[in-house]
């Protein structure tokens, strides 16, 4: 049997043994994952569809696609690469440029959209941006390349 002709199992979010919490963390019902090659592992296998976020792994016999609850979203910044431009790197691994026009905060929290979809960054992510950051009155910039962009603040 050839790969493109694998059974696909599909298993439904609210079957889903684990979930994603708002700050980035695999959970089960006994708790946070600890093991890091596990954690990298399944940001790894995030993917997108109609129905949602799921998991998607190959196996010999089948493929699995588990969709999985999660807060706020399943997109994580969780590092940053300065390379002439500035780089996010997302939990799934893909690496995409910053686009100032398209952060916002919400929540304290800060995002940018990646056309529908949005990705929220990681405390360590986080860390990493704020020294292209300014405040100026309760109001925060970033200074990318010399030019001063707002980021506005959404509900």
């Amino acid at each position: 049997m050839s790969r493109k002709e694998l059974p696909e199992h599909v298993i439904p979010k609210e079957k889903a043994v684990f979930w994603l919490d708002g700050r980035g963390f695999w959970h089960t019902a006994e708790g946070k994952f600890e093991n890091r090659n596990i954690i990298n592992h399944f940001h790894s296998c995030i993917r997108k569809d109609a129905n949602g976020y799921y998991l998607r792994q190959e196996h010999s016999e089948y493929r699995e696609k588990v969709y999985f609850l999660y807060e706020d979203t399943a997109l994580f910044v969780v590092h940053i690469l300065k390379d002439g431009d500035i780089i996010l790197v997302l939990n799934t691994g893909k690496k995409v440029k910053l686009k100032p026009k398209k952060l916002f905060i919400k929540n304290e929290c800060l995002y940018m959209m990646l056309g529908e979809e949005r990705a929220k960054f990681s405390e360590e992510a986080l860390l990493r941006i704020t020294d292209y950051m300014e405040d100026e009155a309760g109001q925060f910039f970033i200074r990318i390349n010399g030019k001063k962009y707002q980021i506005p603040e959404k509900e």
